[in-house]
């Protein structure tokens, strides 16, 4: 009886998954997103909704990702990137906080195993952020995730931890601007400056144009991913919470109401339907821009 079971449940999961392949076949007749984006929120809601133990929800939240992450590389999206934990949650309790991290550091560990969703569809993980504030362990995990998939070239995956987008442009500001100076501290010391240091030694307009927009998306965080097409925001929250600010000027914003462990492929699917509904809209807006 047993055996027969198991059968039923191979036989059903083979059909959902030839189902969804027919369903891709359609969907890739019109445009397929280069990128998208997750804020993964509702975690802590769905475990105090089911009453499980504290931390049930972010492990089942990972189960999740791991089928979003199935559906965009089937599907043929490059990008993808996930909101994984901002700056400001370590505001939170030191116990939270540090389980969060424990939980973090062994699903990196299980990123790194052979037969991981990573290597099977050949996907290259970028950990962005300030990765400074993380805790040596994960660290340490993280510049081994990347450096283990640095030569897989057939997706991209960008974790973003211990982010904010003010931090993000923040940072790249910065490195602007101390790139721009040690480059004209240079040109000086070897004389082709032409005292570009010295007070009045260029005008107004060459001041203005001193640091461009390029130099500044150059040292941003998500400089390796292209601005995100569709951002997927869980829990039915409507705002960005400091993320991708920058790069969100034309993309769909889709805000389903379930909670993140909830996601599933009926989301996805409504996700895509409707951004290739406005996808040439928010085309002709990114050109003009």
């Amino acid at each position: 009886m047993e055996r027969i079971r198991e059968r039923v449940i191979q036989i059903y999961g083979n059909l959902v998954s030839l189902l969804q392949k027919c369903i891709f076949c359609i969907l890739s007749v019109g445009p397929i997103p280069n990128h998208i984006a997750f804020i993964m929120d509702g975690n802590r809601r769905f475990t105090k909704k089911c009453k499980l133990m504290e931390g049930a929800g972010h492990k089942i939240g990972f189960s999740a990702l791991m089928s979003m992450l199935k559906y965009c590389y089937e599907f043929g999206v490059r990008y993808v990137t996930v909101y994984a934990f901002s700056i400001e949650n370590f505001k939170r309790s030191p116990e939270e906080v540090q389980s969060l991290m424990d939980l973090m550091l062994e699903k990196i560990e299980e990123i790194l195993k052979e037969q991981s969703i990573v290597n099977r569809y050949g996907v290259r993980v970028i950990f962005s952020g300030n990765l400074k504030l993380l805790s040596e362990p994960v660290r340490l995990a993280a510049e081994r995730a990347m450096l283990a998939t640095a030569k897989n070239s057939k997706a991209v995956l960008s974790i973003c931890v211990a982010y904010t987008s003010t931090n993000e442009i923040m940072h790249a500001v910065q490195e602007s601007c101390e790139e721009k100076w040690d480059e004209i501290t240079l040109l000086n010391s070897s004389g082709a400056g032409y005292g570009l240091i010295s007070l009045g030694g260029y005008e107004q307009d060459e001041m203005d144009h001193l640091i461009k927009l390029t130099d500044i998306e150059k040292h941003m965080y998500m400089a390796a991913a292209p601005d995100p097409d569709i951002i997927i925001r869980t829990s039915g929250e409507t705002r960005l919470s400091n993320f991708l600010l920058w790069q969100s000027a034309n993309c769909y914003l889709y805000l389903p109401s379930v909670l993140w462990p909830e996601i599933g492929f009926r989301q996805f699917l409504w996700a895509i339907l409707n951004f290739q509904q406005i996808h040439f809209y928010l085309d002709k807006q990114r050109k003009q821009s």
